[in-house]
């Protein structure tokens, strides 16, 4: 029985058609929804410039406060796009339970979530960078199948699924 899913979202292009699917399931199943979009870690090139040009304390400072500002105003943005996505239909606006932005690795801090909400079913989308197998997943979704604990329902892209047709 499906009781709760963790929809991970990489607010791109194709994540309406992703949230489609994870609102259809969790209707079908009345489970709740729990959505999650994860920012990866600044790199070491943008960390070196923040550092060239600010002292170590209002670099601190930045990592402390800034980080946090940034996730919530994220965390705002991911709901507001969510009701206008919804406008029509409050009753699977009523199926999000939560919506969380978390920095870190995505494949890890999807799989933490799914563990710590105890969610029955993880949807994500099969795009993004190709992990250069034959495979056409992404690394994301590549390192999610490999770890998850529970059933993973993934959504392929679109795009590449026309460029087989031809």
């Amino acid at each position: 029985m499906i009781r709760s899913i963790l929809f991970a979202t990489d607010l791109g292009i194709y994540a309406p058609v992703v949230m489609q699917h994870a609102l259809g399931l969790a209707r079908s199943f009345s489970a709740d929804l729990h959505v999650v979009h994860v920012v990866e870690p600044m790199g070491l090139f943008a960390e070196s410039v923040l550092q060239s040009y600010l002292d170590e304390q209002a670099f601190s400072e930045l990592h402390r406060q800034g980080m946090a500002t940034m996730l919530s105003n994220i965390e705002q943005r991911v709901l507001e796009s969510l009701r206008d996505e919804l406008a029509e239909g409050q009753q699977d606006l009523a199926l999000i339970r939560s919506v969380k932005v978390i920095q870190g690795e995505p494949a890890h801090v999807i799989l933490r979530q799914s563990r710590k909400l105890s969610v029955d079913l993880l949807i994500l989308g099969s795009h993004g960078q190709p992990t250069g197998s034959i495979s056409h997943l992404g690394r994301t979704a590549a390192r999610v199948i490999d770890l998850a604990q529970v059933p993973v329902y993934l959504v392929p892209l679109m795009q590449r699924r026309h460029r087989a047709d031809r």
